[in-house]
């Protein structure tokens, strides 16, 4: 771009600049070069978008369930037709490499088809005769105003479990997108636009803290559906919650994938490979602690070293590349302290990927310890970067005791060819989303995103039934008639 463009946000179906002065540059994370200007709205921003979207929701909630999945089925079309757009925006601003931002964007489609089907899981149920001559029946209503907050490493993704659902429920809708990943929240509000859903149910406003908090505190809005990291994640709870607001908050990880001696390596590996080191270890559910079942940990470790070693990182449009970059150079910087660390604790690092040494992109070469310690810090916190931690445990047992030791329960993976074992870890290890022989055990759209502990904050987890609960109410009316 000659001259980057400073966003607006989209308030009540208008495009309006922010009332803030202040702006953040929004770089490729691949090259650096400036894609954009993201103003950091404040409260006089949320404020204008918490009314327009107040005043679209009685004509809204009184839309047909029917015509309300319409709408939502028009978008799903429209997001089909610009999904190589949209990933090549994920792309740009994100620095995943193009086969992952197909693969997120795609995932989005799959919960905007499983939104339109409200006319079904909005149903309620009915009993005849509770009493003699006395009927009950329960009814799901809309919450009111919604707003969504969510993270960089899931551009589109993650807005669409949340808007198309939120909206189909009848609610109005406020997406807050991360200041670092702000372009594809443009595109998406253009498309909820043209898929004619009215102004005012879906509103965009950027910003950084100062907007997050106003959207947390303000009486207008009913529920909070958060995505992002624990720390944050812990204060959008108690916040929003102290507010009287309904809230899910889905936090940080850290991922155990346990390999058993009969797993079958040649087609385990890839698995794991992909779950540590896709998307640049930026994601939830990255498995980045193995725990290897003695005595296959020498022929693990030294399969994935060779392979590590060989992993293309660079820039999410070459064909070839497997580790794009990290978001932004300061996370880059993190990611290498926890580096740093690992070694200066004890751990060995057996491979080390090769990285591009430019100034201009984030890169971070994958890196592979063994010999971890579960005391260690880089086995306990989450680094949300390519680094792959190995544990050795002697038994199963042993293994899944580690696993639950962490305070975070977001998912877990077993390699074996042992029904028993995958029974054992199924029913023992404590975490919400479980891959046997799945390194990335992401459930569809018609589950719950189920973590535990101290991966999530709330009751209703986002997508799949859970989903409908969240973004409805109950009503429950008892009849007589004379």
């Amino acid at each position: 771009m000659a001259e980057a463009q400073t966003l607006e946000n989209f308030v009540g179906g208008h495009w309006i600049r922010s009332v803030s002065a202040e702006q953040l540059d929004v770089p490729d994370p691949s090259t650096g070069t400036l894609l954009a200007r993201v103003p950091l709205s404040n409260s006089a921003d949320v404020e204008a978008a918490v009314q327009a979207a107040r005043a679209a929701f009685p004509a809204w909630r009184e839309t047909p369930v029917p015509d309300r999945a319409r709408r939502i089925l028009k978008l799903r079309s429209l997001l089909e037709d610009h999904l190589d757009e949209l990933a090549r925006t994920v792309v740009q601003e994100n620095g995943k490499t193009l086969d992952e931002a197909q693969g997120s964007v795609r995932r989005g489609i799959e919960a905007t088809e499983f939104a339109a089907s409200a006319p079904t899981t909005m149903q309620g149920y009915v009993l005849e005769d509770v009493a003699r001559g006395i009927d009950t029946e329960l009814v799901r209503q809309p919450v009111g105003v919604v707003a969504g907050i969510t993270p960089f490493n899931f551009p589109v993704m993650i807005p669409l479990w949340m808007a198309p659902l939120a909206m189909v429920c009848g609610n109005t809708f406020i997406l807050k997108p991360s200041e670092r990943v702000p372009l594809s929240a443009v595109r998406l509000a253009r498309l909820v636009g043209d898929a004619g859903i009215p102004p005012g149910v879906f509103n965009l406003v950027h910003g950084g803290r100062e907007a997050v908090d106003a959207l947390l505190t303000h009486p207008g809005i009913s529920a909070i559906s958060f995505v992002g990291s624990a720390p944050t994640a812990r204060h959008v709870y108690t916040t929003a919650a102290a507010s009287g607001k309904r809230v899910q908050a889905l936090a940080g990880a850290k991922n155990h994938m346990i390999v058993m001696p009969d797993a079958d390596l040649e087609k385990s590996i890839p698995a794991i490979l992909s779950s540590a080191f896709g998307q640049a270890g930026e994601r939830c559910l990255a498995g980045s602690v193995i725990l290897a079942v003695e005595p296959v940990g020498d022929r693990l470790v030294g399969r994935l070293a060779e392979q590590i070693r060989s992993l293309k990182v660079g820039e999410g449009w070459a064909p070839d590349t497997a580790v794009g970059p990290v978001i932004r150079t300061e996370h880059r910087e993190r990611v290498l302290e926890w580096i740093r660390t690992g070694e200066q604790e004890g751990a060995a690092l057996v491979a080390r990927g090769s990285a591009p040494d430019r100034p201009d992109g984030y890169y971070v070469p994958p890196v592979l310890f063994d010999r971890v310690r579960p005391e260690m810090t880089i086995a306990q916190e989450e680094i949300f970067g390519p680094v792959l931690s190995v544990i050795r445990a002697q038994t199963l047992g042993e293994a899944i005791e580690i696993a639950n030791r962490s305070r975070f329960g977001n998912a877990a993976a077993i390699f074996t060819q042992d029904g028993k074992a995958a029974r054992e870890f199924r029913y023992r290890i404590e975490a919400g989303m479980l891959g046997v022989n799945i390194g990335v055990p992401a459930p569809a759209a018609y589950f719950p995103f189920a973590g535990w502990k101290g991966s999530f904050f709330g009751d209703l987890h986002a997508t799949g039934r859970d989903a409908i609960e969240f973004y409805t109410r109950k009503k429950v009316v008892t009849t007589r008639w004379f």
